[in-house]
This record gives structure tokens, sequence and C-alpha cells, in this order.
């Protein structure tokens, strides 16, 4: 059993242009946090998007949501019946489960976007490929030995319950397949997905009703960052007809385009507060410097996830001429040193 206990949302049904029934399981990705899983009935084979995160008690409350499925909605669908797993992103609370569940359905084959596929055919490759790179990320941030260790003990933690599965299927953009169209959204994950199904749009962690998913700079991954986040929110602002969003986490998004709006101009104040903290500095800032400021009160693993929103926004106002590196004779000189900024 999980340390936490969380009460999870009822299974939900919503009904799509076209015929889709889409079926809403949900389980722990970590303790007090919730991820969702989508069932798709009716509108080509039987397909489940996403599998949770495998952690703690989550595999079994997704095999018991998909078993209330049937027999509290009458579905004649067990796991033998799924054909078809998409995983919308390459992140651990959205496809950490499959291994347990590829061995229960061999027979669904595996969807994911070809960007993110090695995550799945060669994950302990990507594994040390990342934490090289998160490495290299926390030392030019400016973090102490001791966070650098502590963070990189705890990354490497959360992957130990995966290992390399194949891919039968990669995805990319504006893909049709079965009904389902495919748009390929970068920023929050390099392979990242939403699935239009009719007029619902199945926006993972692209778009979300009450938070702004998580950024991570480009110097951490490729196809991240927050310049291509933006991007991706611009391409599904023109795609019309959208109802509805049900994404990875929280409640369904009722207007989408609305929600775009609101996601950008939330992105325009953390860039704005960014900036006036380097502004009205008498000294040049490191990343954990500014982070610091901003993020006061986070504590363990959040810090991290502080520090990587922080350096997005920074590596963004760099790449737009609004900050300069302050120490670059040592940065010339050094292998990886911390950088400083200074407003440009």
């Amino acid at each position: 059993m999980s340390q936490e206990t969380t009460v999870l949302p009822e299974v939900c049904r919503f009904d799509a242009a076209g015929g889709a029934r889409i079926y809403r399981v949900s389980c722990d990705a970590f303790p007090g946090f919730v991820v969702h899983c989508y069932l798709i009935l009716n509108y080509g084979p039987p397909t489940l998007v996403d599998v949770g995160s495998g952690f703690g008690d989550a595999n079994d409350q997704l095999l018991a949501g998909l078993e209330k499925v049937r027999t509290e909605f009458g579905e004649t669908v067990g796991l033998a019946d799924i054909e078809r797993i998409i995983i919308t992103h390459g992140h651990i609370d959205h496809f950490g489960g499959l291994s347990f569940l590829h061995e229960k359905m061999p027979q669904a084959e595996i969807a994911i976007h070809q960007l993110d596929a090695r995550i799945l055919t060669a994950f302990e490759e990507r594994v040390e490929v990342a934490k090289k790179a998160i490495r290299r990320f926390l030392q030019q941030s400016g973090v102490s030995d001791d966070m650098l260790q502590g963070f990189m003990d705890v990354y490497g933690y959360s992957k130990k319950n995966m290992h390399s599965l194949p891919v039968a299927r990669t995805l990319v953009d504006n893909q049709k397949l079965d009904g389902l169209r495919f748009i390929h959204t970068p920023g929050h994950c390099p392979g990242q997905v939403c699935i239009m199904v009719g007029d619902v749009l199945l926006s993972a962690d692209h778009i979300l009703p009450l938070i702004t998913p998580h950024q991570a700079p480009e110097s951490i991954m490729p196809y991240t960052g927050l310049g291509h986040y933006l991007e991706s929110l611009g391409k599904v602002a023109r795609v019309e007809g959208i109802r509805m969003a049900l994404g990875g986490h929280q409640k369904p998004v009722e207007n989408v385009y609305q929600r775009i709006v609101e996601i950008r101009e939330s992105h325009e104040r953390k860039l704005e507060k960014v900036w006036g903290v380097v502004e009205k500095s008498p000294e040049p800032l490191t990343m954990n410097d500014i982070s610091s400021q901003l993020y006061v009160h986070v504590k363990g693993f959040h810090v991290l996830l502080a520090l990587e929103e922080v350096a997005a926004h920074v590596e963004y106002l760099y790449q737009h001429n609004r900050l300069a590196i302050a120490n670059l004779d040592e940065y010339r000189r050094e292998e990886n040193p911390a950088i400083r900024y200074v407003v440009a």
C-alpha cells in the first residue's frame, strides 16, 4: 500500500462526436497526485491512452478502474480486448505502468510519438543520457554539490520500475489513425501529442485547467523549452471545433481556446517576474539564485521542479535578447561553470 491515501475521482464517461465513448480512469501518479488514463471505445479498436506511473497502488487502481467500465457501465471490454495502448508523452507518470500492463495484455500494440519512442525502446540508454544532461544543467544553475547529488539520487530512484519495451507504431504530427488525429505539441515533453477524438481533445499535459504544465529548458532536452511550448499552444488554438479537453490531470477544460489565452498570459507574467528579479539585483544571478527568490517555500523534489521552471523562462529571455551572460570569461575558461545573468 502507498503511504498516502488519495481519494480518486470516480470512473467517468464522456461522449464525443462520431459516437466515441471515452472513459476516464484515474490512479495515483505519486502520493497525493492523480493522473488520468482514458479508454476509447466505438472509435476504432478499443484503445487505452496512458497507463499511469506504476508506483504504489497505481497498477491495481488502473485495473480496478477498467473493471468498473465493464461492471458499472456495461461495456463488454476486458484487458484481452484492448488492441492499442497510446502513450501521450514520455513522462513516467504516464507510461510507468507499461511494463506491468504489457505482461497482462501483450496483444496490445504500443504507440508513441517518434521523438519519445526511445524512452520506451531504449529506456536504460535514455535514463543515462538524461542524467548526464541534468547534471550539467544543475552545475550551470549554480546549485551546491550536496543539492546536486540529492537531486540526482531522486531522479534515478524514480526510474527503477521500468524497462525497455517494443513500440509497434510511432506517431507523427497530423497523423490520422482509425478516426483519431494526433497533434504534436512539444514543449512540456519532446514527443507530447494531443489526440482529437471527434470534438474532444485528449490534451495530456499540454493544456490543464488549473495549472500551467511544468516547463524545463531546452538545454536539458531538445524539443522542450518555453518557446516550443508556446508554439504548440498556438497550433492547438488553430484547431477548430474543440468542444472540450480532457487532460492528464485535474478536471475537464470546458473552454480550450480561453484556457490557452490564460496560459499564455501566465507565462508572460512569469517572464516579467524572472526578468524583474535580475533587473533589480545589484549582482549577476544564477538560475538557482533566481529560483530561490521566486520559490521561497518549496521543499524536496519540488525545488528541482521550481528550478527547471525558472530555467525555462531564463532560457527564453536569453534567447529573446533580454538577458545576457555576465561571467563570459569564466564560461569560456571553465568546463561547466555556474552561469550568471544580467539584463541585456
